[in-house]
């Protein structure tokens, strides 16, 4: 009896070490079944997304109610086309990606030259508040897959009201007929190019007067990080050809579709901060070295940077956070009025031993400085390129800037700038106040957003303007007194306006700065002269300086 009793106790251990060890191994067993099977089901979802000519992304929760365009079914996350507005579930992915023609941006397999093309129809998903062109009824309002959208006029149509006139009719291009690069138009030009014609004039729409075709150029990792967003929104509104990523492909080569466009007509949306135009308009000046004059274009800002003082001078805005809509951003290119932007040489030649090397040329368009903000600029690069992933957000960056705005003001570190420091203006020498920075201005603001020549506005000037061939020159006692231009409490030290300007360290090392690019200077001779025009585009919708707003209210 002992041994049947110790016999029962050794198999009831034993199945209670079974059903331990199953139940340890049965979740990780479970857990790791359902890791393989996501990380197949992901690899699939990338091949699809990789071989497709739909531009799809993968969402974890879509903004409005979406509805699968191959099953129906109401669907929270999935992937959705970035060109087409296609949205489905994961499950149906493949089957959409095989039945669906995404945005096709040249025609191909057409004969002779199309003037026209018909509506792209998607069903289901279209934009909230949308109305039926036929029966002017809102559209989108069941809790369904239902009604239609033209991928390419934006146009909606209810189930009821689609008729078959409306699929086979020519698409009119719609409210952005004059900005969209239609597929016929390139389909053409690209067969005359092979057959090495250069007649465009006959062309469709290239005859057409109020033509105006935009190439967005989007840096998605200037200032907020909303380049990614707007690339995507643009891309369902015009022809994806005609919006890049300065990410992936530089400037000069994206410009290179004004070749293919009408000469003088054709507008440049710069998505992102003063460094991207400026590298925008750098590529501008290669265009003109390389003999096309003629396809130069006017650019226009949507200002994504940190800064964005340009983007101010030019009315577009102190920075944008999504607060308009891409359709309002699209009327307001349309609308804008051509200038000329003066862009200046700055020659910085090193003396003593370092002045056998090659003099640094930099190309201005806002300003060129050296002191304290020169200093903040550069300790703000600093730590930017030890951590870039803090410096995300607009507000983050403003608020380091401050921080060592304020530090300035108790070491001041750049203090008998006058005693360092030569300037002539003109060839004339100017005689120094007591300063710690000199700022030599083209625009109108400066410093994310302060009108520095202006200062209080209670002193009688010279105007300063963007494109007289003047640059505007003032001196600052230090950061404290930058701080009180900012807020109008105090005026800049104003040194005069000049056509050609040359400042001559004599000794120590300073911090400059030419349009937010700082580095460390040692003994040297500045030279700013003027260089080129670039044609950019005047919005005069936007102001952010309260005196402005108020003087054109009244």
């Amino acid at each position: 009896a002992g041994m049947e009793g110790s016999g029962d106790a050794s198999r009831a251990d034993w199945r209670l070490a079974v059903w331990t060890l199953c139940s340890v191994l049965l979740p990780v067993l479970i857990t790791a079944w359902c890791s393989f099977q996501r990380s197949r089901r992901q690899l699939l979802i990338r091949d699809i997304f990789r071989k497709s000519k739909h531009d799809w992304h993968y969402t974890d929760l879509f903004g409005q109610p979406s509805y699968c365009c191959v099953c129906a079914q109401h669907i929270l996350r999935g992937a959705f086309c970035g060109c087409c507005g296609l949205r489905v579930s994961e499950r149906c992915l493949k089957k959409a990606d095989q039945r669906f023609l995404c945005k096709e941006i040249m025609m191909r397999g057409t004969a002779g030259a199309p003037s026209s093309m018909p509506h792209h129809w998607i069903r289901g998903n279209v934009p909230l508040c949308s109305c039926c062109v036929v029966c002017k009824q809102q559209c989108g309002t069941q809790p369904k897959l239902c009604d239609y959208r033209c991928v390419w006029c934006q146009y909606t149509v209810h189930d009821e009201c689609m008729m078959d006139c409306l699929r086979t009719e020519d698409c009119t291009f719609g409210e952005f007929k004059d900005l969209i690069i239609p597929p016929y138009y390139l389909s053409t030009i690209n067969q005359m190019r092979k057959e090495k014609r250069t007649s465009y004039e006959k062309v469709v729409p290239y005859c057409r007067k109020h033509w105006m075709p935009v190439i967005v150029l989007a840096n998605t990792r200037s200032g907020n990080n909303m380049g990614e967003t707007l690339l995507g929104e643009f891309k369902m509104l015009l022809n994806p050809v005609q919006v890049f990523d300065l990410s992936k492909i530089a400037p000069a080569k994206a410009l290179q579709l004004c070749t293919w466009l009408p000469c003088n007509a054709v507008r440049v949306l710069v998505c992102g901060g003063d460094g991207t135009v400026g590298w925008v308009l750098d590529a501008i000046d290669e265009m003109k070295i390389k003999g096309q004059e003629r396809y130069i274009p006017q650019v226009a800002i949507l200002p994504l940077g940190t800064g964005n003082d340009l983007s101010n001078t030019l009315g577009w805005g102190a920075g944008y956070a999504g607060e308009v809509p891409v359709e309002q951003i699209l009327r307001n290119v349309m609308e804008a009025d051509g200038i000329t932007l003066d862009r200046w040489k700055v020659q910085v030649t090193n003396k003593g031993y370092y002045s056998l090397r090659k003099p640094k040329v930099f190309t201005m368009n806002n300003y060129f400085s050296i002191g304290p903000d020169a200093l903040m600029a550069l300790n703000f690069h600093a730590h930017r390129e030890k951590t870039p992933s803090l410096f995300s957000s607009r507000i983050i960056n403003k608020a380091v800037y401050f921080f060592y705005g304020t530090k300035d003001c108790l070491v001041q570190e750049c203090k008998d700038l006058n005693k360092k420091l030569e300037l002539e203006l003109d060839g004339e020498r100017i005689e120094l106040p007591n300063l710690e920075g000199i700022i030599v201005l083209n625009i109108g603001y400066w410093g994310g957003g302060c009108r520095l020549w202006e200062g209080m506005g209670d002193e009688p000037y010279p105007l300063g303007r963007h494109d007289d061939g003047l640059l505007e020159v003032v001196g600052v006692h230090g950061s404290f007194h930058c701080a009180q231009i900012q807020v109008k409490l105090a005026n800049p030290v104003r040194l005069g306006q000049a056509h050609t300007v040359r400042l001559i360290l004599k000794s120590s090392k300073m911090p400059m700065q030419v349009d937010g690019e700082p580095w460390a200077q040692g003994p040297c001779t500045v030279t700013i002269t003027h260089k080129t025009h670039a044609l950019m585009l005047y919005h005069s919708g936007e102001q952010t300086d309260d005196d402005d707003a108020s003087s054109l209210s009244e």
